[in-house]
């Protein structure tokens, strides 16, 4: 199997994963990913591929979409990712994703012990959630952990989750998209993969799907913050294997 083939595998698992968890592929597409393409192409071809995912993912869950939560939480993700993604060009992001991971797997490992301890459920919460996420994902490629986070606190169901922050990272990834393509993130070179990536997204989210209708609401919990602490621990080790 020649490198490209297994970019395309990482792609699917990841696809498949990122649906099941409700927040998105991209936590663990950027570092499998960054195996294959350098940081900036990895941006560009993140946030394409992502559109892609959560257009169909919109389509499989839409009728789940929470509107409340939509618009206090997707329309700051999309002012700050914009930010973000310009800021991208100036700023090194090897100290934010460390301690970025390390906040990350500290909550999500007391979320786990402890039922009582979460996020406020305030609309505070929501617009700061947004922001810090949309920020991120502008900035390092993925912000979707802190979404799944701030969506968990208000213990949506299951289908309403993965559809609300499908729709919200649409918004999220189109946005920064055009800022990337912009800066040359994602060039005509990479115009091949497009057919490949489209293809995965519709196959991974229909798989994701499949598994999530066999999870209850409980165990969908534990699998987002699994999730979220395990791919802190690979953006860790990527971290500080390239120091």
């Amino acid at each position: 199997m020649d490198n490209l083939a297994l970019f395309f595998v990482f792609a699917l698992i990841a696809e498949i994963i990122g649906t099941v968890s409700g927040f998105g592929s991209s936590v663990l597409f950027i570092p499998l990913a960054a195996l294959f393409f350098d940081f900036k192409t990895v941006l560009g071809i993140t946030a394409v591929f992502h559109v892609f995912s959560n257009v169909f993912k919109i389509y499989l869950f839409r009728q789940g979409v929470d509107k409340f939560i939509l618009y206090r939480l997707g329309i700051p993700a999309v002012i700050f990712v914009i930010i973000g993604a310009v800021l991208t060009a100036f700023i090194p992001v090897k100290y934010i994703e460390i301690g970025l991971s390390v906040m990350l797997m500290v909550l999500s490992f007391v979320m786990i012990i402890s039922h009582r301890i979460s996020i406020q459920k305030t609309q505070l919460n929501l617009v700061l959630g947004g922001s810090l996420s949309g920020f991120l994902a502008g900035l390092l490629g993925t912000g979707g952990a802190i979404r799944g986070m701030t969506l968990v606190a208000f213990e949506l169901e299951k289908n309403s989750f993965v559809a609300t922050s499908a729709l919200i990272d649409l918004g999220v990834d189109t946005s920064r998209a055009g800022v990337y393509i912009w800066n040359g993130y994602f060039t005509k070179e990479y115009l091949q993969l497009i057919p490949f990536l489209l293809v995965i997204a519709v196959l991974g989210s229909w798989i994701g799907k499949k598994i999530l209708a066999r999870t209850s609401n409980e165990n969908f919990r534990i699998i987002v913050l699994v999730v979220i602490i395990g791919t802190s621990i690979s953006q860790l080790v990527k971290v500080f294997w390239n120091m």
